[in-house]
């Protein structure tokens, strides 16, 4: 928190944090003034809300699969298969993209040409941009967000179950009237932190299929923020763009956690 003094200050590695000269809201000002810096905007909230209307539902419905497997033994061997790719970097992602993609060798476009297509250079198009990102976000993190799921869903009482099926429902009457209210309050909480990181794309992921080609889709806050601070040596105006993202990712969480209370659910305040 005390570094964000640097937002405010016009930082020069001689004088230090406090010595710096206090410039007030100039940065916020130039930072407003900068046509890059709605483009970068625009790119980072498309891209945010896309994640959050596809991404997000995906871990509850793959943990609602995994919990109808009725075999103890494919239910631990799936969910081991779907979580793994949590645990590769997304510099091993990004290599295999590539090479999935490469329009030379790449295996995608080996089958697109087999069928008489032509090659097409999905790493370099600005079109295929996004989609690439969801894609890869959902399988490497969508299997690690199933464990929180899956934990909510093993605090449900078993009896529920067993007098609904005496009752005569179905195994999608289940589902809807026990399972998802049941983990309704994970659900939210989770939903409420999502909106909360809305303006964080995340560098990694960004950076690793970010190339020239597709830079005018693909730049948002944290390859901004690295680009105009670690690169051009900018350090306050870099910490005014977190900054920015921060404050507009603390207001989205605040109003969330009103909306969820106001309608009788609980939020995280």
């Amino acid at each position: 928190m005390y570094g964000l003094i640097l937002a405010f200050k016009d930082f020069k590695f001689a004088k230090g944090i406090i010595g710096s000269a206090w410039v007030g809201l100039e940065n916020f000002k130039y930072l407003f003034g900068l046509d890059a810096f709605y483009r970068v905007f625009r790119n980072s909230i498309y891209l945010s809300v896309l994640r959050l209307v596809i991404c997000f539902p995906i871990p509850i419905l793959l943990s609602l699969a995994i919990n109808e497997i009725p075999f103890v033994f494919f239910k631990r061997l799936t969910q081991t298969m779907v979580y793994l790719p949590h645990f590769i970097s997304w510099v091993v992602i990004g290599g295999i993209l590539v090479n999935l993609l490469s329009p030379s060798w790449g295996l995608v476009n080996t089958f697109i040409k087999s069928l008489g297509g032509e090659a097409v250079f999905f790493m370099g198009s600005a079109k295929y941009f996004r989609g690439l990102v969801i894609f890869s976000h959902i399988w490497k993190t969508a299997g690690w967000d199933t464990i929180i799921y899956l934990a909510a869903i093993t605090s449900i009482d078993p009896e529920l179950y067993q007098a609904a099926t005496i009752d005569g429902a179905s195994r999608l009457q289940r589902i809807w009237h026990i399972t998802l209210p049941g983990i309704k309050p994970t659900i939210i909480i989770l939903l409420l932190l999502s909106i909360g990181n809305i303006m964080n794309n995340g560098f990694e992921q960004i950076f690793m299929l970010q190339n020239g080609s597709n830079i005018a889709v693909s730049e948002v806050f944290e390859t901004y923020t690295y680009r105009i601070g670690i690169i051009n040596g900018r350090y306050s105006f870099a910490t005014t763009v977190g900054l920015f993202g921060s404050v507009i990712g603390f207001i989205l969480l605040v109003v969330a956690d009103r909306i969820a209370k106001s309608i009788g659910e609980g939020g995280i305040f």
